[in-house]
Formats: C-alpha cells, structure tokens, sequence
C-alpha cells in the first residue's frame, strides 16, 4: 500500500535494484516508476556493482528524481550473509572496485556446480535459458536462476524457487566467497561513502547482529546507518531496531528493497527515509569526498 504524503514532502526511498543485478526494471524504468509513484529520491542499491548509476541519474535528471549513487555489497559474519548498503562511493575506487569484481566472480563461478544439481534434480537448465535472464547483470544471481525455472516451469515464482531448492543449505544452493563485514565497512567509508546495515533483523542475520554488536560498530564510527524500515521487520522489531538507533546516533533509513516485479510485497516507496536523515548522508558523503 502506498503511504500517504503530506504536502510538500519528499518521498525518499533509498534502497531499490534494477535488472543490472537482480531486479526487473531497467534503471531507466526504475526512475520512471518512482516519477509515477511520487517517489522524489531513489537510492540505486544494485548488488556488487554501480553500472547501472549513469542511466538512472540520466533519466532522474529528465524526470525530477533525484538517484542517490549506492551499491549493496555481499558481506559475511561468521559464514552468515549479511548485506552492507554503501551510498556516495567514489566509482573510480581502486580497492572497492577490485573488491565487488571479486563478489560477482564468485556468483559466476558457481553457476556449472548450480546447473549440475538443477539436470540431477531432473531440472536441467541450459546456459542458454539462464543467461537470457541475467541480460545487462555484470553477474548471475541465484533470481536469475529461480527465473529460469519459472520459465521452464519447474515452479511458480522466485518465492517457490527460493524455498524449495535455492534458498541457503537447499538442494540447489551453492556457497560463495563474500566480503567479510569488517572489510565492507572499511572500504565503503575509504572510498567516500556512507555505510548503512540492510535489514539486520529479517533474515538469517538477526542472531549475528545484535544490539551490542551494531551498537559497537556505530560506536566506533564504521557502521552509519541502520535500516530499520524494510519490509522483512515486522512492527516490534523496527520499534526495537529504532529504539538501539536512536540509543546510538546511528542514522535511520527505511526502504522498500524494490526489485520490480521479482519480489513481491516490496513496492517501491512502501517505506521510507526522513529528509533530514538524507541531508546528514549527503553531508558525510561530502565531507568523506564521495559521489553525491
């Protein structure tokens, strides 16, 4: 459901995906859809790369969006994946770039093995289908493979595919190299940027990070941010999550996580991030010599 605005205010939604990583909408699409949906600031989040930054700020600028330069980097804590949204990172960044090319070979080469149990599950999947669903994505993504299955009718959708055979330690799932937590923090705040932990407490994640830990990151001045709006916390958490916040002085954000029509229940702008809480990242982006 789409929430009401006042007057005058923005909507600001800082976390979404494009077809670029595993969302459906070109990042063309994505700006025109927050156009349409009175969404004024997107942050463009794609996992382990910018490439599709260019496009969205081109089209933002023809459309009045404002498209706030992030990535969502494939971070782990004690072998538990843990996302790290990084906004105003410098592109050109040596050690960030080498350290995301080295997140999406990972994906890649994981795809022969992932085939192989797909053909053993009596699922075969050939190249051919999978990476016409991985189109302009510098990486393939286990969605690019739960797409594939959709299409040869092995399940219903992505949530299907995910919980029944992609999903962590299912039949299909198949580990990867990820950055630790540590280093991503590290090498977005190196680069300019501004580091904000995604949805903490909705998945596998919450039992590696709790309150005292987040609270030791913010302390000691690498974590930012917590996203505490998002649609995998349900009431009691984000009230728990924002309470540790505010406890702190870590920013708050709120997000819809929006991949278009490949995951459902995330409509872009369904939450969102004050414009003071913006203000305060454009202010340590620029002060940290970020991309604003």
């Amino acid at each position: 459901m789409r929430p009401k605005t006042k007057p005058g205010q923005i909507r600001i939604d800082l976390h979404t995906h494009t077809c670029i990583s595993d969302g459906t909408d070109t990042p063309a699409e994505l700006v025109a859809n927050a156009a349409r949906l009175g969404v004024g600031v997107v942050g463009l989040c794609d996992h382990d790369t910018n490439d599709g930054w260019d496009e969205a700020i081109e089209a933002g600028q023809s459309l009045g969006v404002r498209v706030l330069r992030g990535i969502e980097i494939s971070c782990e804590l004690d072998r538990v994946p843990i996302h790290l949204l990084g906004y105003g990172t410098r592109k050109d960044d040596p050690e960030l770039a080498a350290e995301l090319a080295r997140n999406r070979a990972g994906r890649s080469q994981r795809v022969p093995t992932m085939l192989a149990k797909l053909a053993a599950h009596d699922m075969p999947v050939s190249e051919e289908v999978l990476y016409r669903h991985v189109g302009d994505s510098p990486s393939v993504g286990r969605p690019h493979f739960a797409d594939a299955m959709v299409e040869l009718g092995y399940v219903i959708d992505r949530r299907e595919a995910f919980d029944k055979w992609l999903g962590d330690g299912l039949p299909i799932y198949v580990g990867r190299y990820s950055t630790s937590l540590e280093q991503g923090l590290e090498l977005v705040q190196a680069a300019g940027g501004v580091t904000v932990v995604a949805h903490p407490w909705g998945r596998a994640s919450r039992d590696c990070l709790p309150p005292e830990y987040l609270a030791s990151l913010v302390r000691a001045g690498v974590l930012d941010g917590i996203e505490v709006d998002h649609n995998d916390h349900d009431r009691p958490t984000r009230a728990r999550l924002r309470k540790l916040a505010n406890s702190v002085g870590a920013l708050v954000t709120g997000s819809s996580d929006y991949h278009g029509v490949g995951k459902q229940d995330h409509d872009l702008g369904c939450n969102t991030t004050s414009a003071a809480v913006l203000t305060e990242i454009d202010r340590r982006v620029e002060t940290r010599g970020g991309l604003l």
